[in-house]
């Protein structure tokens, strides 16, 4: 008798690349190309090239940091950026 309830064939193995999410540069792709669009902002439009490289450089190392901490950092702070704040004092 099997210990399991499931009937079998319940379970599928699933890719790794369907569950997690896309890095590029070690941290969630839509963040990366945000702080890069930043940067670039600040270093050609204002022509500030030292702050593009600066603002890039920390932007790097705190997505690195939190991605590192969570893989879904970034999309739960997303979600809970654009939920309402219902229960404010």
């Amino acid at each position: 008798m099997r210990a399991d309830p499931r009937p079998e064939g319940y379970e599928l193995p699933v890719a790794q690349a369907l569950a997690e999410p896309v890095l590029m540069a070690g941290m969630p792709r839509d963040y990366a190309i945000l702080m890069g669009t930043i940067a670039l902002m600040l270093g050609l439009a204002l022509r500030l090239p030292w702050l593009g490289l600066i603002w890039w450089a920390l932007a790097h190392a705190v997505g690195l940091w939190a991605t590192r901490a969570d893989k879904r950092f970034f999309d739960v702070a997303r979600r809970h950026l654009a939920k309402p704040a219902h229960l404010d004092a």
